[in-house]
């Protein structure tokens, strides 16, 4: 440390530490002056030393513990920005998800972890729930949990503004309730294909055993590699259907980004979109 340190940048340790040194180097000179035996003398001077350089060992790990201190500061901050982007993606799935999953939303943990970081307009009552006990269920086809390491297939819900910004000839009569349905039935369809593709023969009928290599094939291909997908023979509804409303519905999944479509053989497939 420099005692004649007087930069304007110099931290406030650094000035104590720079005028403590001066200090202790001004009163080696006094006690040297004075003495009369400087033998006997040494050994005092070598233990004011030996203490100064403790003291000086002690700022340096003060210092130290401060410079982590800020290191961990930009972290932190990532870490909030992060969490703040996943609230918002969470607010966004709650509030566009459709009335006829409020019940199996709500029965997941997810809920339970969200919910309390959310404003209240995104908390449903008790009253609420019992509404939509009324309302449409979406009867998804039974579809094994998905392997450990295996993501699950994207729900990439559309919201009221999304809807509302395509053209009248394309929207129709589509409500923000029939396409998000469709969006969660579809990403069944592309859990149940990937559960086909990994599953070992010996847990397959001879039946889906067929349709698990022809899966394999589809799925080996460039376009499809390493992404969820279902085919055009996967819809049976209740919520998609090959009708004109089905058909309305896919246009638009395609025009918003949620799916691509691919032909591979005599199959149209159809891969899901996972959200920025």
């Amino acid at each position: 440390m420099d005692a004649g340190d007087g930069s304007p940048a110099a931290s406030p340790l650094d000035a104590v530490a720079a005028a403590f040194k001066s200090r202790v180097v001004e009163l080696q000179d006094l006690v040297l002056a004075r003495s009369m035996f400087p033998a006997t003398a040494l050994p005092d001077l070598a233990s004011v030393n030996a203490s100064v350089t403790a003291m000086e060992s002690r700022v340096q790990d003060i210092r130290r513990r401060l410079q982590e201190e800020l290191d961990a500061i930009p972290k932190a901050k990532k870490l909030i920005e992060l969490s703040l982007k996943q609230q918002e993606k969470l607010q966004h799935m709650l509030a566009n998800v459709p009335s006829g999953m409020h019940e199996g939303v709500f029965a997941t943990h997810l809920e339970q972890s969200s919910s309390r970081m959310l404003p209240d307009c995104f908390n449903y009552s008790s009253s609420v729930r019992e509404h939509n006990e009324c309302e449409l269920k979406i009867k998804e086809e039974p579809v094994a949990a998905p392997k450990k390491g295996r993501a699950p297939a994207p729900r990439w819900y559309i919201s009221t503004e999304e809807l509302d910004s395509l053209s009248s000839y394309m929207r129709g009569r589509l409500t923000l309730e029939k396409v998000n349905i469709a969006i969660n039935e579809v990403a069944s369809y592309a859990d149940a294909n990937a559960h086909l593709v990994t599953c070992p023969k010996k847990k397959l009928s001879d039946d889906m055993w067929d349709k698990a290599l022809e899966l394999r094939d589809i799925a080996a291909t460039e376009a499809v590699k390493g992404k969820p997908f279902f085919l055009e023979v996967d819809i049976k509804g209740p919520g998609l259907k090959l009708d004109n409303t089905g058909k309305a519905i896919l246009t638009v999944l395609r025009h918003l980004g949620r799916i691509h479509e691919t032909r591979i053989g005599h199959h149209r497939v159809f891969i899901l979109s996972k959200q920025a």
